[in-house]
């Protein structure tokens, strides 16, 4: 391997792919609606990370599996962040209606 590649060994993408997946995983902990089937879709999103991960398991280019990891990790951050705006919009939104009575 070299240039940028040399620097992405297998056990560190290994770790960084093991923290993403449980990362996922306490994420998904938080979704207790249900989808359009009725499916939780904290279990939709644990089986679509699973799957995804099977999927890429198998790659073996450096470079391929960095940008799914940086993607991988910008979309659930994204997800949090948005989760969290709502959270705190809910909060506001009770706290108001509360303060109201």
């Amino acid at each position: 391997m070299s240039g940028p590649a040399r620097h992405l060994t297998a056990r560190f993408t290994n770790k960084e792919a093991i923290s993403l997946y449980r990362e996922i995983l306490r994420t998904a902990r938080h979704f207790h609606t249900v989808n359009e089937k009725g499916q939780p879709w904290n279990l939709v999103l644990r089986s679509s990370a699973r799957s995804e991960f099977e999927q890429s398991r198998l790659e073996r280019d450096p470079l391929v599996v960095a940008r799914l990891l940086v993607t991988g990790r910008d979309c659930v951050q994204q997800v949090q962040q948005k989760f969290a705006e709502g959270d705190g919009a809910l909060r506001d939104r009770i706290l108001r209606d509360v303060s109201r009575r």
